[in-house]
């Protein structure tokens, strides 16, 4: 959801500035409350990614991660953030380290995603993000989100203001988005309702895109990862009981979030990573009008412009799917996009508000 400079997993984790001593999780839990803090175990990494902080009036936030075993982890992130409710405070994640594997080469990619969120006046998402290129390490093209869940009232960035498509994807019912994120082409797989205990095949989402909207089989994987982006709450707990994804090839031996063996060791990395970004560039998460920038460097994306619109921030617990912005009138809604780049849908706002631009690729009623 974030979109950073292109920064390898490997170079970033060999640097001697990272070097901390190994924690056995099996022992104990590990919580990580540093702004720019990680931990790896196993072929993951478990990102804290507090880039919007600075935009918060006041609060905090502490991730735990409880243990990993045969490529199942368990852990959590608590949060309370205050002010500043048009921004993104956070992307706590869970990352697959190893990618850059062909979508054609995939015969499936499991994942499960069992979780939990309590607290008062949540606003926030649950997704999962996938970032494709056409080579292994290439500049990502195309980005496909999954959401799980729209806390508050969340609604994806499109063309149009409405869903291309509603379709039923491992027993979940989705409604599907799509639109320009710069240099990076955005398919966004919402959830209708609520989808707290996923089991399923990644593999599924991409094959609707090939059969359906073209997609080619010929990209690579470059990131898998799933988290949740907090704007604003009150003891907000984010809880996974269960999360696992691998990559498997038809020989099944390609790259896996499964281990051969129990792990219980995992590297801490607790340093402030503010000190090695290579750059910064804007969020894909914004409430109302306000564009908010990442400083994370650690996912290999492109820079580009926001994927994800909150629309509303009453609610604290009931999904939103936004399915249109026009009004009964046919103007467009207060809050939801007039225009941008590849925008086919109405430019005109319902009284009161104007088509404003946000930046090159996306304008908004206000």
């Amino acid at each position: 959801m974030k979109f950073t400079q292109a920064v390898t997993l490997p170079l970033l984790f060999s640097t001697a500035a990272f070097a901390a001593p190994t924690k056995t999780l099996k022992e104990r839990s590990t919580e990580i409350c540093g702004q720019w803090d990680s931990l790896v175990t196993g072929t993951y990494t478990i990102y804290q990614d507090l880039w919007g902080e600075d935009n918060a009036s006041s609060g905090s936030q502490c991730t735990t991660i409880d243990s990993e075993t045969d490529g199942t982890v368990v852990w959590s992130t608590s949060w309370t953030w205050a002010g500043g409710s048009s921004d993104v405070k956070s992307y706590a994640n869970v990352a697959l380290t190893t990618t850059g594997v062909q979508l054609s080469s995939i015969s499936s990619i499991p994942g499960v995603w069992k979780w939990s969120y309590t607290g008062t006046s949540i606003v926030a998402d649950v997704s999962w993000d996938i970032f494709t290129s056409s080579t292994a390490t290439g500049t990502n093209e195309f980005e496909i989100m999954v959401w799980l869940a729209a806390l508050g009232g969340a609604g994806p960035i499109s063309s149009t203001g409405s869903a291309v498509a509603t379709t039923t994807i491992n027993g979940v019912s989705f409604e599907l988005y799509s639109g320009p994120n710069g240099d990076t082409t955005v398919y966004s797989f919402v959830a209708v309702d609520e989808a707290t205990d996923f089991d399923g095949d990644l593999l599924d989402f991409f094959t609707y895109l090939e059969e359906n909207e073209g997609f080619s089989s010929s990209q690579y994987i470059t990131t898998l990862e799933a988290g949740t982006e907090p704007f604003t709450g009150t003891d907000a707990v984010f809880s996974v009981s269960a999360y696992s994804v691998s990559i498997s090839t038809g020989s099944n031996s390609a790259a896996s979030g499964t281990t051969s063996s129990t792990t219980t060791a995992a590297a801490v990395v607790a340093t402030t990573k503010a000190s090695t970004k290579a750059s910064t560039s804007t969020t894909s998460a914004k409430v109302v009008a306000v564009s908010t920038s990442s400083a994370a460097a650690v996912k290999p994306t492109a820079t580009s412009t926001p994927t994800t619109l909150v629309v509303a921030t009453s609610a604290a617990s009931t999904p939103v799917a936004t399915s249109t912005g026009a009004s009964s009138s046919g103007s467009i809604a207060k809050y939801y996009q007039c225009g941008g780049t590849g925008w086919t849908g109405s430019g005109s706002c319902v009284s009161g508000t104007t088509c404003t631009e946000q930046n090159a690729y996306y304008s908004q009623c206000l």
